[in-house]
């Protein structure tokens, strides 16, 4: 787990690096491919978040009341535990914001969709959205895509409307607006709505809801027909044009619609991330966080990597952080320095989980190393924001790991990592660090290193944990 490690083992735990673990070459810098490209004209990524930052003003500013207002030890933001703004707090808000209650009620749904406000019973919190949001452009284009995510909920549908015709209209509103893209321009109405028919015809065939009787004449049983197979698509294509234009994604009127930047850069966003979804080198894209972990361990470090992508692009990130700290926490040392590795992949938005483990002794050195990388410190020198108790539990919980994933010579060679400069020093550090897999560490070190003198001295170190000499 150190660089004196030669390159063709393909266990990985946590940055290279003493102290972070990984048997791999730790000389060898990541390749990193080039970022793809949007398309041509799309504005720069400062320039989209500027836009997006101007898009959800009234949003961020209702958030930051809220945050003063509604935070720990404020009133209640719902009546009911639920995500609906109270009465009185919306009035509260109204008179506070000079805004009527409607606009505040618009504005904190917007703001909850975007991510900028959570809602945890009656009480509401900034999300991580709202604190970068000065300072993180990723986070604002972040916020207003999951904001474009969720356009059918910032513009609910018309009562009237059969459900299951709105679900057939949502799930196909993505091929439309990527003609859209391709398009470049304004698109006439009509021609979109070609388009979503032929696309709703096919979910329908999809779902055997079409009649391949060659007769014409054979009358269909009442069962058979769908119940959304008779609802006219073009007032709710008329729904769905206007829902997007309400989250800024495109311009409707006049017959015709018209991607704005925001929306043009969101549906490339998705394509790629469909692309690398569909790129998993090793299938782990349907499994849970342990599983997938497990599925990249013997993978080198560029294939895990692509793996965790495809993974992470797959679900929101939200949950998917989640996941991988809720598989950190397990017992399976080797589990816990992947789980990092994904959230080094996950980036900025997984800081707040992160921060949240600082507290837990079984977390606590992977965490400081990922905030030292993520704050800009060089992955050679992170290992330096831990304490010696931190580095000397960190080196055991590694060479848990190794010995019970890795080979033998490999947990001998884990020894040159250590910090404490001599064997002695580092047993009398690992009695006193309390790490749980002590003892099995000692005696799988001890069994596999081919001192007799030095083995000895593990074995007995080993003796004393166990029997709390």
């Amino acid at each position: 787990m150190t660089s004196r490690i030669p390159r063709d083992s393909r266990l990985r735990l946590v940055r290279p690096r003493p102290l972070a673990a990984a048997p791999t070459a730790i000389n060898q810098r990541r390749a990193r491919r080039p970022a793809p490209r949007p398309p041509e004209g799309t504005p720069a990524p400062a320039e989209l978040a500027r836009m997006a930052r101007s898009g959800l003003a009234a949003a961020a500013r209702v958030a930051r009341w809220a945050d003063t207002a509604l935070g720990p030890g404020g009133d209640s933001a719902t009546a009911d535990g639920k995500a609906t703004l109270s009465d009185a707090t919306a009035e509260r808000a109204a008179r506070a914001l000079g805004l009527t209650p409607a606009q505040v009620r618009a504005d904190w749904d917007t703001a909850r969709l975007a991510g900028l406000i959570e809602v945890h019973g009656d009480s509401a919190r900034p999300g991580w959205r709202l604190r970068a949001w000065n300072r993180d452009d990723s986070a604002v284009l972040r916020g207003w895509v999951a904001l474009c995510d969720a356009w059918s909920l910032a513009h609910p549908e018309p009562e009237e409307y059969e459900p299951a015709a709105v679900a057939e209209v949502v799930t196909a509103m993505p091929q439309v607006l990527s003609f859209l893209q391709l398009s470049a321009g304004p698109v006439p109405v009509p021609q979109l709505l070609d388009l979503l028919e032929q696309r709703v015809t096919e979910l329908r065939t999809e779902r055997c809801e079409i009649d391949y009787a060659p007769q014409a004449d054979v009358p269909r049983p009442a069962l058979a027909e769908p119940a959304a197979a008779d609802a006219p698509l073009e007032p709710l294509l008329d729904w769905a044009l206007r829902a997007l234009a309400s989250v800024g994604a495109l311009t409707y009127g006049d017959g015709q619609a018209t991607l704005t930047p925001l929306g043009s850069w969101a549906v490339w966003v998705k394509l790629e991330q469909i692309c690398v979804a569909a790129q998993s080198p090793a299938g782990n894209i349907e499994q849970g966080a342990e599983d997938m972990l497990r599925g990249c361990a013997r993978l080198r470090p560029n294939a895990a990597r692509a793996e965790y992508r495809a993974w992470l692009a797959a679900r929101p990130v939200g949950s998917a952080v989640t996941e991988l700290v809720r598989a950190a926490r397990g017992e399976d040392a080797l589990l816990r320095g992947l789980a990092f590795e994904a959230l080094r992949v996950v980036g900025a938005p997984a800081e707040p989980e992160v921060r949240a483990v600082l507290d837990e002794p079984t977390l606590r050195p992977y965490a400081l190393l990922w905030l030292a990388e993520h704050d800009g410190a060089d992955p050679e020198d992170a290992h330096e924001v831990l304490t010696r108790e931190e580095a000397t539990w960190l080196w055991v919980d590694t060479a848990a790991a190794v010995a019970d994933h890795g080979e033998a010579p490999l947990l001998v060679r884990h020894l040159e990592s250590a910090v404490q400069p001599t064997v002695p020093a580092l047993l009398n550090e690992v009695r006193a660090v309390g790490h749980p897999r002590t003892v099995q560490v000692l005696v799988a070190l001890a069994a596999a290193h081919p001192d007799p003198a030095l083995a000895k001295a593990v074995r007995r170190a080993a003796f004393q944990v166990h029997t709390g000499g």
